[in-house]
């Protein structure tokens, strides 16, 4: 009688624990039925991996952030080439999106057509500006407002192979002046071209332009300047760099080719490097993605690098180019709000460090180059603390819509020295007259 009982109870118990089971279950899908579903959209540029860990750790704080929201984020990873013209052919067609990642080339043309939101007022009242590198700060303006957040950076620097060096009895140190860095070419042409390996690297891609910008910019020189005058405008921006300082760094690259230095016009971003194929190469930070992340901890046993270009005489201050991408939120943005916590939460130290440390990508924000955020990044990515010290140094290139134009007649005035034996005094004025056109003078 008394098992009975018990069982009886037992029954009662585990049937109201069923209950109660049901009704909780129920009553969680209906918290979750009553929340607000909300999908954020992004067009975003390859690599993959690194937005896979951004969206990540974002989605997450930014559901912790809205109880009452159910947020997803639907982004579309897409090559570099192809992500400039996708974004433009959405815009065009006003397709809704709240987020894209940004060339930091791309940012006047993109502003300019009315396809990026002016975020001037968020970014005032977030209060953050303090904490980015000005260059970068300034790198996200476009007539003076705000338009995207640069989100991380790179810059380039003179990697050698210390063996090859050695073996060619070349000393690092001479590689920091434009004579020293030409005779060591020669010497290193000399010791190593029996075994198939160049002594120094020169690009002649289409980005040659960006591998000539640090000697103008290190002589005092820049690419655009503003003048009064013009025809539609009043002030606005006319070609700078065929001034003498212009001349006299395309002057050095045509004494590298003419010292035996060839011109590359394949380009493989370090990775001729990591296979050895030159013993010197000035090339951006990500080289160092060409080497397996295993190598990272020993690698400055059998790379050297030197933050820095080569100066014209020694105590001359160097300089550098910065790239990297800018996060910006479209016009077209039908949840500019949230668009813009999304924005900050991926740029937030907590969730972009690991990923900058992962991917060995350079921050644009202090905190995370300098302060407590950096122990990890120096910790892991080798030459880090060199790297950091190259910021101040760099330099961004022209944001208007008209620059990638300018940058072709560039281009053109390079390869003419290059390969046409023509006057770098001579190729720059022909390629400036091009571009006072281009600029509507």
């Amino acid at each position: 009688m008394n098992i009975l009982y018990i069982n009886k109870k037992m029954v009662f118990i585990l049937s109201s624990a069923f209950l109660i089971s049901v009704i909780f279950t129920g009553l969680i899908s209906s918290l979750e039925a009553q929340k607000e579903q909300v999908t954020l959209t992004a067009i975003v540029a390859e690599p993959k991996e690194r937005w896979d860990l951004l969206f990540d750790n974002a989605t997450k704080k930014l559901n912790e952030n809205h109880p009452d929201k159910d947020i997803k984020i639907d982004y579309r990873v897409l090559p570099y080439d192809a992500t400039r013209t996708q974004i433009l052919t959405s815009m065009a067609g006003r397709t809704p999106i709240d987020l894209i990642s940004v060339d930091q080339i791309w940012l006047g043309e993109f502003a300019e057509g009315g396809f990026l939101t002016d975020l001037t007022k968020n970014a005032t009242s977030w209060g953050r500006e303090g904490d980015w590198y000005p260059v970068n700060w300034e790198g996200g303006k476009y007539e003076d407002k705000i338009y995207g957040i640069w989100a991380w950076t790179d810059v380039r620097a003179l990697w050698y192979w210390k063996d090859l060096l050695n073996d060619a009895g070349v000393d690092p140190s001479t590689l920091e002046t434009w004579d020293g860095y030409l005779s060591a070419a020669q010497k290193l042409n000399d010791a190593l071209g029996k075994q198939g390996i160049q002594g120094a690297h020169l690009v002649g891609a289409s980005h040659s332009p960006d591998m000539w910008y640090p000697y103008l910019w290190m002589l005092g020189g820049d690419i655009l300047e503003q003048r009064s005058g013009h025809p539609t405008k009043g002030t606005y921006w006319f070609p700078a760099y065929n001034s003498t300082e212009g001349v006299k760094a395309l002057e050095f690259i045509k004494r590298q080719v003419d010292a035996g230095i060839k011109p590359q016009v394949n380009h493989f971003w370090g990775q001729e490097f990591a296979d050895k194929k030159f013993a010197v190469m000035l090339e951006g930070s990500w080289l160092l993605g060409t080497f397996p992340r295993e190598q990272w901890a020993g690698l400055n046993q059998s790379v050297g690098m030197i933050p820095m270009f080569p100066v014209p005489n020694e105590g001359n201050k160097s300089a550098t180019m910065m790239g990297g991408w800018i996060l910006s939120i479209p016009e077209t943005s039908q949840n500019k709000q949230l668009s813009w916590e999304l924005l900050t939460l991926l740029v937030d130290p907590e969730i972009l460090t690991p990923m900058l440390e992962k991917e060995g990508y350079l921050p644009t924000q202090k905190p995370i180059a300098e302060g407590p955020y950096s122990q990890s990044l120096n910790a892991t990515i080798p030459y880090y603390s060199d790297m950091i010290s190259m910021i101040p140094t760099g330099h961004s290139r022209p944001n208007i819509p008209e620059y990638p134009q300018i940058a072709d007649n560039i281009r053109e005035a390079i390869d003419g020295v290059y390969f046409g034996g023509k006057d770098p005094n001579q190729a720059l004025q022909d390629s400036a007259i091009k571009s006072a056109k281009v600029l509507g003078w």
